[in-house]
Protein backbone atom coordinates (compact mmCIF):
# COMPACT_ATOMS: atom_id res chain seq x y z
CA UNK A 1 0.00 0.00 0.00
CA UNK A 2 1.67 3.14 -1.15
CA UNK A 3 1.25 6.86 -1.01
CA UNK A 4 2.73 9.30 -3.53
CA UNK A 5 4.20 12.72 -3.00
CA UNK A 6 3.91 14.84 -6.14
CA UNK A 7 5.38 18.13 -7.22
CA UNK A 8 2.51 18.35 -9.70
CA UNK A 9 -0.69 16.58 -8.74
CA UNK A 10 -3.19 18.89 -10.41
CA UNK A 11 -5.05 16.47 -12.66
CA UNK A 12 -7.53 18.18 -14.93
CA UNK A 13 -11.20 18.44 -13.95
CA UNK A 14 -12.31 16.08 -16.69
CA UNK A 15 -10.35 13.18 -15.19
CA UNK A 16 -12.73 10.65 -13.73
CA UNK A 17 -11.59 7.81 -11.48
CA UNK A 18 -12.33 4.34 -12.72
CA UNK A 19 -12.25 0.97 -10.97
CA UNK A 20 -8.83 -0.49 -11.34
CA UNK A 21 -9.72 -4.09 -10.71
CA UNK A 22 -7.92 -6.42 -8.35
CA UNK A 23 -4.62 -5.15 -7.00
CA UNK A 24 -2.23 -6.45 -4.39
CA UNK A 25 -3.83 -7.82 -1.27
CA UNK A 26 -4.56 -5.65 1.71
CA UNK A 27 -2.28 -5.75 4.72
CA UNK A 28 -3.47 -7.15 7.98
CA UNK A 29 -4.21 -3.79 9.55
CA UNK A 30 -0.64 -2.74 10.26
CA UNK A 31 -0.14 -0.55 7.23
CA UNK A 32 -2.19 2.41 6.15
CA UNK A 33 -2.15 4.35 2.91
CA UNK A 34 -3.23 4.16 -0.69
CA UNK A 35 -2.80 0.76 -2.30
CA UNK A 36 0.16 0.44 -4.67
CA UNK A 37 -0.91 -0.25 -8.21
CA UNK A 38 0.52 -3.47 -9.54
CA UNK A 39 0.63 -5.12 -12.90
CA UNK A 40 -2.44 -7.05 -11.89
CA UNK A 41 -4.38 -3.79 -12.15
CA UNK A 42 -3.68 -3.72 -15.86
CA UNK A 43 -6.32 -6.36 -16.29
CA UNK A 44 -8.89 -3.55 -16.41
CA UNK A 45 -7.88 -3.01 -19.99
CA UNK A 46 -8.10 -6.64 -21.02
CA UNK A 47 -11.49 -6.19 -22.60
CA UNK A 48 -10.13 -3.42 -24.80
CA UNK A 49 -6.81 -5.11 -25.48
CA UNK A 50 -8.04 -7.77 -27.83
CA UNK A 51 -9.14 -5.14 -30.31
CA UNK A 52 -6.13 -2.85 -29.93
CA UNK A 53 -3.18 -2.99 -32.28
CA UNK A 54 -0.17 -0.75 -32.68
CA UNK A 55 1.18 0.06 -36.08
CA UNK A 56 4.87 0.82 -35.51
CA UNK A 57 6.93 3.67 -34.06
CA UNK A 58 5.28 6.61 -35.80
CA UNK A 59 3.73 8.01 -32.62
CA UNK A 60 0.53 6.03 -32.74
CA UNK A 61 -2.14 4.63 -35.01
CA UNK A 62 -5.31 6.61 -35.62
CA UNK A 63 -8.55 4.90 -34.74
CA UNK A 64 -12.19 5.58 -35.40
CA UNK A 65 -13.56 8.79 -33.95
CA UNK A 66 -15.29 7.06 -31.06
CA UNK A 67 -14.18 9.05 -28.04
CA UNK A 68 -13.51 7.29 -24.74
CA UNK A 69 -16.12 7.66 -21.99
CA UNK A 70 -13.67 9.60 -19.80
CA UNK A 71 -10.27 11.25 -20.10
CA UNK A 72 -7.28 12.19 -17.95
CA UNK A 73 -4.17 14.28 -18.37
CA UNK A 74 -0.56 13.26 -18.78
CA UNK A 75 1.20 15.03 -15.89
CA UNK A 76 4.87 15.62 -15.08
CA UNK A 77 5.60 15.03 -11.41
CA UNK A 78 7.69 13.33 -8.78
CA UNK A 79 6.34 9.84 -8.15
CA UNK A 80 7.12 8.22 -4.83
CA UNK A 81 6.55 4.61 -3.80
CA UNK A 82 6.12 5.18 -0.07
CA UNK A 83 4.37 3.40 2.75
CA UNK A 84 3.60 4.01 6.40
CA UNK A 85 3.58 1.10 8.86
CA UNK A 86 2.95 0.69 12.58
CA UNK A 87 6.02 0.03 14.69
CA UNK A 88 6.96 -0.55 18.30
CA UNK A 89 9.53 1.58 20.09
CA UNK A 90 11.45 -0.47 22.61
CA UNK A 91 14.73 -2.30 23.00
CA UNK A 92 14.38 -4.81 20.20
CA UNK A 93 14.22 -8.57 20.46
CA UNK A 94 14.32 -10.17 23.91
CA UNK A 95 16.72 -13.09 24.22
CA UNK A 96 16.76 -15.63 27.03
CA UNK A 97 19.77 -16.69 29.06
CA UNK A 98 19.35 -20.34 30.03
CA UNK A 99 20.90 -22.45 32.74
CA UNK A 100 23.61 -24.85 31.51
CA UNK A 101 23.96 -26.78 34.75
CA UNK A 102 21.42 -28.05 37.32
CA UNK A 103 21.18 -26.18 40.57
CA UNK A 104 19.45 -23.44 42.52
CA UNK A 105 19.24 -19.83 41.40
CA UNK A 106 21.01 -17.82 44.08
CA UNK A 107 21.26 -14.38 42.48
CA UNK A 108 19.81 -12.38 39.55
CA UNK A 109 20.68 -8.99 38.10
CA UNK A 110 17.73 -6.62 38.58
CA UNK A 111 15.35 -5.90 35.71
CA UNK A 112 16.40 -2.68 34.02
CA UNK A 113 20.06 -3.20 34.95
CA UNK A 114 22.67 -2.74 32.25
CA UNK A 115 25.31 -5.45 32.26
CA UNK A 116 28.59 -5.07 30.38
CA UNK A 117 31.52 -7.29 29.49
CA UNK A 118 32.85 -9.34 32.41
CA UNK A 119 29.91 -8.55 34.72
CA UNK A 120 27.61 -11.24 36.17
CA UNK A 121 24.06 -11.81 34.91
CA UNK A 122 22.97 -14.45 37.43
CA UNK A 123 24.33 -17.17 39.70
CA UNK A 124 23.41 -20.83 40.13
CA UNK A 125 24.63 -22.51 43.33
CA UNK A 126 26.56 -19.26 43.92
CA UNK A 127 28.57 -19.81 40.72
CA UNK A 128 28.40 -16.61 38.69
CA UNK A 129 27.56 -16.56 35.00
CA UNK A 130 29.20 -13.54 33.38
CA UNK A 131 28.55 -11.69 30.14
CA UNK A 132 31.16 -11.67 27.38
CA UNK A 133 30.93 -10.26 23.85
CA UNK A 134 30.76 -12.42 20.76
CA UNK A 135 28.51 -13.98 18.15
CA UNK A 136 29.38 -17.63 18.80
CA UNK A 137 27.50 -19.17 21.75
CA UNK A 138 29.35 -21.19 24.36
CA UNK A 139 28.86 -24.84 23.46
CA UNK A 140 31.68 -26.76 25.18
CA UNK A 141 34.07 -26.65 28.11
CA UNK A 142 37.29 -24.84 27.16
CA UNK A 143 40.49 -26.47 28.40
CA UNK A 144 44.17 -26.77 27.40
CA UNK A 145 44.74 -28.51 24.07
CA UNK A 146 41.58 -27.24 22.37
CA UNK A 147 41.56 -25.04 19.28
CA UNK A 148 38.79 -23.22 17.48
CA UNK A 149 36.92 -19.98 16.92
CA UNK A 150 35.32 -20.22 20.37
CA UNK A 151 38.76 -20.26 21.97
CA UNK A 152 39.82 -17.13 20.09
CA UNK A 153 36.55 -15.38 20.96
CA UNK A 154 37.05 -16.10 24.67
CA UNK A 155 40.72 -15.03 24.63
CA UNK A 156 39.77 -11.72 22.94
CA UNK A 157 37.43 -11.04 25.86
CA UNK A 158 40.16 -11.82 28.40
CA UNK A 159 42.44 -9.34 26.65
CA UNK A 160 39.69 -6.67 26.57
CA UNK A 161 39.21 -7.18 30.31
CA UNK A 162 42.89 -6.32 30.84
CA UNK A 163 44.41 -9.76 31.29
CA UNK A 164 47.74 -10.53 29.62
CA UNK A 165 50.54 -13.12 29.63
CA UNK A 166 49.05 -15.21 26.81
CA UNK A 167 48.66 -15.00 23.02
CA UNK A 168 45.24 -14.22 21.59
CA UNK A 169 44.71 -16.91 18.96
CA UNK A 170 42.61 -20.03 18.43
CA UNK A 171 44.75 -22.23 20.73
CA UNK A 172 43.93 -22.82 24.40
CA UNK A 173 47.40 -23.21 25.88
CA UNK A 174 48.75 -23.63 29.39
CA UNK A 175 49.38 -19.89 29.39
CA UNK A 176 45.70 -19.34 28.67
CA UNK A 177 44.79 -21.66 31.54
CA UNK A 178 47.00 -19.67 33.94
CA UNK A 179 45.22 -16.46 33.01
CA UNK A 180 41.83 -18.16 33.31
CA UNK A 181 42.71 -19.15 36.89
CA UNK A 182 43.48 -15.50 37.64
CA UNK A 183 40.16 -14.46 36.06
CA UNK A 184 38.27 -17.11 38.06
CA UNK A 185 39.92 -15.95 41.28
CA UNK A 186 38.79 -12.37 40.61
CA UNK A 187 35.21 -13.63 40.16
CA UNK A 188 35.31 -15.75 43.32
CA UNK A 189 35.05 -18.96 41.31
CA UNK A 190 36.94 -22.21 41.76
CA UNK A 191 40.31 -21.85 40.02
CA UNK A 192 40.29 -24.74 37.57
CA UNK A 193 41.89 -23.15 34.51
CA UNK A 194 38.94 -24.43 32.48
CA UNK A 195 35.90 -22.48 31.29
CA UNK A 196 32.94 -24.69 32.12
CA UNK A 197 29.58 -24.49 30.38
CA UNK A 198 27.47 -22.05 32.36
CA UNK A 199 30.32 -19.73 33.32
CA UNK A 200 29.79 -17.32 30.40
CA UNK A 201 27.00 -16.01 28.16
CA UNK A 202 27.83 -14.27 24.89
CA UNK A 203 25.98 -11.27 23.48
CA UNK A 204 26.81 -8.70 20.81
CA UNK A 205 27.42 -5.99 23.40
CA UNK A 206 26.13 -4.50 26.63
CA UNK A 207 22.67 -5.81 27.53
CA UNK A 208 19.68 -4.62 29.52
CA UNK A 209 17.89 -7.10 31.79
CA UNK A 210 14.33 -7.18 30.54
CA UNK A 211 12.72 -9.88 32.70
CA UNK A 212 13.24 -12.72 35.14
CA UNK A 213 12.30 -16.18 33.94
CA UNK A 214 13.12 -17.66 37.35
CA UNK A 215 13.29 -16.32 40.88
CA UNK A 216 15.96 -16.68 43.55
CA UNK A 217 15.50 -20.06 45.17
CA UNK A 218 14.14 -21.80 42.09
CA UNK A 219 15.65 -25.12 41.12
CA UNK A 220 16.64 -25.15 37.46
CA UNK A 221 17.71 -27.78 34.98
CA UNK A 222 19.90 -27.32 31.89
CA UNK A 223 17.94 -25.43 29.24
CA UNK A 224 15.61 -23.68 31.68
CA UNK A 225 15.24 -19.94 31.17
CA UNK A 226 16.78 -17.77 33.87
CA UNK A 227 16.35 -14.22 32.59
CA UNK A 228 15.53 -12.25 29.46
CA UNK A 229 17.74 -9.49 28.09
CA UNK A 230 17.76 -6.97 25.25
CA UNK A 231 20.15 -4.51 23.71
CA UNK A 232 20.51 -1.20 25.55
CA UNK A 233 19.74 1.19 22.68
CA UNK A 234 16.11 1.98 21.95
CA UNK A 235 15.02 0.92 18.48
CA UNK A 236 11.81 0.66 16.50
CA UNK A 237 10.67 -2.75 15.30
CA UNK A 238 8.29 -3.06 12.34
CA UNK A 239 6.73 -6.23 10.93
CA UNK A 240 6.13 -6.05 7.18
CA UNK A 241 4.35 -8.47 4.88
CA UNK A 242 6.62 -10.33 2.50
CA UNK A 243 4.96 -8.38 -0.34
CA UNK A 244 6.52 -5.23 1.14
CA UNK A 245 10.08 -6.56 1.22
CA UNK A 246 11.08 -3.83 -1.27
CA UNK A 247 10.77 -1.36 1.63
CA UNK A 248 13.25 -3.21 3.83
CA UNK A 249 16.54 -1.94 2.47
CA UNK A 250 19.37 -1.75 4.99
CA UNK A 251 20.62 1.81 5.60
CA UNK A 252 17.55 3.29 3.88
CA UNK A 253 16.29 6.51 5.47
CA UNK A 254 12.91 6.53 7.22
CA UNK A 255 10.82 8.91 9.30
CA UNK A 256 9.57 7.90 12.76
CA UNK A 257 6.44 9.65 14.04
CA UNK A 258 6.27 9.55 17.85
CA UNK A 259 3.02 9.48 19.88
CA UNK A 260 3.28 13.26 20.44
CA UNK A 261 3.35 13.85 16.67
CA UNK A 262 7.06 14.68 16.53
CA UNK A 263 8.93 13.36 13.46
CA UNK A 264 12.37 11.83 14.01
CA UNK A 265 14.78 10.89 11.24
CA UNK A 266 15.95 7.29 11.31
CA UNK A 267 17.62 4.55 9.32
CA UNK A 268 17.04 0.83 8.77
CA UNK A 269 19.76 -1.01 10.68
CA UNK A 270 18.66 -4.60 10.15
CA UNK A 271 16.14 -6.92 8.52
CA UNK A 272 15.23 -10.49 9.31
CA UNK A 273 12.70 -13.02 8.04
CA UNK A 274 10.56 -14.32 10.91
CA UNK A 275 7.69 -16.79 11.21
CA UNK A 276 4.62 -15.76 13.19
CA UNK A 277 2.77 -18.81 14.46
CA UNK A 278 -0.43 -16.92 15.25
CA UNK A 279 -2.96 -17.96 17.88
CA UNK A 280 -5.93 -20.28 17.88
CA UNK A 281 -6.39 -23.88 16.81
CA UNK A 282 -6.73 -23.03 13.12
CA UNK A 283 -4.02 -20.38 12.95
CA UNK A 284 -1.48 -20.87 10.18
CA UNK A 285 2.16 -19.71 10.36
CA UNK A 286 2.82 -16.48 8.48
CA UNK A 287 6.13 -15.23 7.14
CA UNK A 288 6.99 -11.62 7.99
CA UNK A 289 9.91 -9.28 7.45
CA UNK A 290 11.09 -7.83 10.77
CA UNK A 291 12.72 -4.44 10.24
CA UNK A 292 14.83 -2.74 12.90
CA UNK A 293 15.05 1.05 12.76
CA UNK A 294 17.35 3.30 14.79
CA UNK A 295 16.94 7.04 15.27
CA UNK A 296 19.72 9.21 13.84
CA UNK A 297 19.72 11.10 17.15
CA UNK A 298 18.70 8.72 19.99
CA UNK A 299 18.22 11.71 22.32
CA UNK A 300 15.10 12.60 20.36
CA UNK A 301 13.49 9.45 21.76
CA UNK A 302 13.95 10.67 25.32
CA UNK A 303 10.77 10.44 27.34
CA UNK A 304 9.53 7.28 25.62
CA UNK A 305 10.53 3.91 27.03
CA UNK A 306 8.04 1.84 25.05
CA UNK A 307 5.47 3.23 22.66
CA UNK A 308 3.56 2.62 19.43
CA UNK A 309 4.94 4.73 16.59
CA UNK A 310 4.55 5.12 12.83
CA UNK A 311 7.38 4.59 10.37
CA UNK A 312 7.32 6.08 6.87
CA UNK A 313 9.35 4.05 4.35
CA UNK A 314 10.33 5.15 0.84
CA UNK A 315 11.05 2.29 -1.55
CA UNK A 316 11.68 4.35 -4.67
CA UNK A 317 11.35 7.90 -5.98
CA UNK A 318 11.24 9.09 -9.58
CA UNK A 319 11.56 12.82 -10.20
CA UNK A 320 10.23 14.82 -13.15
CA UNK A 321 8.56 11.94 -14.98
CA UNK A 322 5.43 11.69 -17.11
CA UNK A 323 2.56 9.84 -15.44
CA UNK A 324 -1.00 8.75 -16.16
CA UNK A 325 -3.59 6.95 -14.05
CA UNK A 326 -2.96 3.21 -14.05
CA UNK A 327 -6.46 2.67 -15.45
CA UNK A 328 -5.43 4.54 -18.63
CA UNK A 329 -3.08 1.72 -19.65
CA UNK A 330 -4.22 -0.62 -22.41
CA UNK A 331 -2.78 -4.10 -22.92
CA UNK A 332 -1.73 -4.29 -26.58
CA UNK A 333 -2.58 -7.38 -28.61
CA UNK A 334 1.04 -7.75 -29.75
CA UNK A 335 2.36 -7.36 -26.21
CA UNK A 336 3.25 -4.47 -23.95
CA UNK A 337 1.06 -1.52 -23.05
CA UNK A 338 -0.19 1.66 -24.60
CA UNK A 339 -2.45 4.64 -24.00
CA UNK A 340 -5.26 6.07 -26.10
CA UNK A 341 -4.26 9.67 -26.92
CA UNK A 342 -7.23 11.95 -27.66
CA UNK A 343 -6.67 14.54 -30.42
CA UNK A 344 -9.82 16.59 -30.79
CA UNK A 345 -12.46 14.24 -32.18
CA UNK A 346 -10.09 11.40 -32.99
CA UNK A 347 -7.87 9.09 -30.97
CA UNK A 348 -4.72 7.09 -31.56
CA UNK A 349 -3.00 4.32 -29.66
CA UNK A 350 0.56 5.06 -28.51
CA UNK A 351 2.79 2.30 -27.15
CA UNK A 352 4.45 3.16 -23.85
CA UNK A 353 7.12 1.86 -21.56
CA UNK A 354 6.05 1.73 -17.92
CA UNK A 355 8.18 2.58 -14.90
CA UNK A 356 7.25 3.14 -11.25
CA UNK A 357 3.68 2.43 -10.07
CA UNK A 358 2.52 4.46 -7.05
CA UNK A 359 -0.68 6.00 -5.69
CA UNK A 360 -2.78 4.85 -8.61
CA UNK A 361 -0.48 6.39 -11.22
CA UNK A 362 2.27 4.97 -13.39
CA UNK A 363 5.40 6.43 -14.94
CA UNK A 364 5.32 6.24 -18.75
CA UNK A 365 7.47 7.13 -21.73
CA UNK A 366 6.77 6.86 -25.43
CA UNK A 367 7.03 8.59 -28.81
CA UNK A 368 4.93 11.72 -29.09
CA UNK A 369 3.86 11.85 -25.43
CA UNK A 370 4.07 15.18 -23.66
CA UNK A 371 2.86 16.83 -20.47
CA UNK A 372 -0.72 17.99 -20.81
CA UNK A 373 -1.74 15.43 -23.43
CA UNK A 374 -5.20 13.91 -23.02
CA UNK A 375 -5.58 10.15 -22.71
CA UNK A 376 -8.65 7.97 -22.62
CA UNK A 377 -9.91 6.25 -19.51
CA UNK A 378 -11.82 2.96 -20.01
CA UNK A 379 -15.29 2.94 -18.49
Amino acid sequence: MSTASATDTDDRAQEQPSPTGPGRRRRSGRVRGVAVASTAVLAVAAGVAAAVGYGGNDGGTATASVLPPATAQVTRQTLVDAETADGELGYGETRTAVARTPGTVTWLADTGDRVGRGKPLYAVDNHKTVLLYGSLPAYRTLRPGLTGADVEQFEKNLAKLGYDGFTVDDEYTSATADVVEEWQDDLGLEQTGRVELGQVVYASGEVRVESHEATVGDAVQPGAGVLGYTRTARVVTVLLDVDDQRLAKRDAEVTITLPDGKDVAGKITGTETVIETGSGANAEPETKIEVTVAADDPKQLAGFDRASVEVAFTAEERTDVLTVPVAALLALAEGGYGVEVVDGTSTRIVAVQTGLFASGRVEISGDGLAEGATVGMPK
